[in-house]
């Protein structure tokens, strides 16, 4: 249950997580699919990332044997190379079994899933497994005209409306930093 989700759980899982180079050096062979992804940031989008303040822990639950963090985990790498207060580690999904256990989406154990922190590793949100872009492609693909899809058009352009959606969760975590009264008070601003 992620209402209830411990800083201390938080805190010992980011501890014990990986930067992205030597998380996936641990299973080299699977790795080679996420080196074929290479996501690249707009101006628009770096300008962005260089305006963030506050550090935001970043907690990615993943495995490296999972095609769909290989195709979001080089970007969800690439939004945190872009701004130094984003402090990102990355764990396998099973590493921490009463943290995979608190995350499940949907009754599963899904991944990838992101978790951002305050700098003191309080929770702040949640984002798994698929943004939505992705999704509605997924569903497009999938469902076929049989079943006609809710909501919006796929996206013509999955991989950049799904860097986007991940970059949109980034600058919501930042604001809602941003705007705690707890961290205002904290860093007198």
């Amino acid at each position: 249950m992620v209402c209830g989700m411990d800083a201390t759980l938080l805190r010992n899982a980011f501890d014990q997580a990986l930067p992205y180079t030597r998380y996936l050096a641990a299973d080299a062979a699977s790795a080679n699919a996420w080196q074929s992804v290479k996501p690249v940031l707009s101006g628009p989008q770096r300008e962005l990332l260089a305006g963030f303040r506050r550090r935001m822990p970043v907690l990615v639950i993943s495995g490296i044997w999972c095609g769909d963090c290989a195709q979001q985990g080089p970007m969800l790498h690439a939004i945190a190379e872009a701004c130094p207060v984003i402090d990102q580690r990355w764990i396998d999904r099973d590493a921490v079994p009463q943290l995979r256990d608190q995350v499940r989406i949907c009754g599963g154990h899904r991944v990838p899933t992101v978790i951002w922190m305050a700098e003191d590793h309080e929770f702040v949100s949640l984002l798994g497994d698929r943004t939505l872009p992705r999704y509605r492609a997924m569903a497009a693909r999938q469902l076929g005209p049989a079943c006609p899809l809710p909501g919006a058009v796929p996206p013509p352009d999955e991989t950049a409306a799904t860097l986007q959606a991940w970059l949109d969760e980034y600058e919501r975590v930042q604001l809602l930093l941003r705007l705690s009264g707890r961290l205002r008070q904290k860093h007198g601003d």
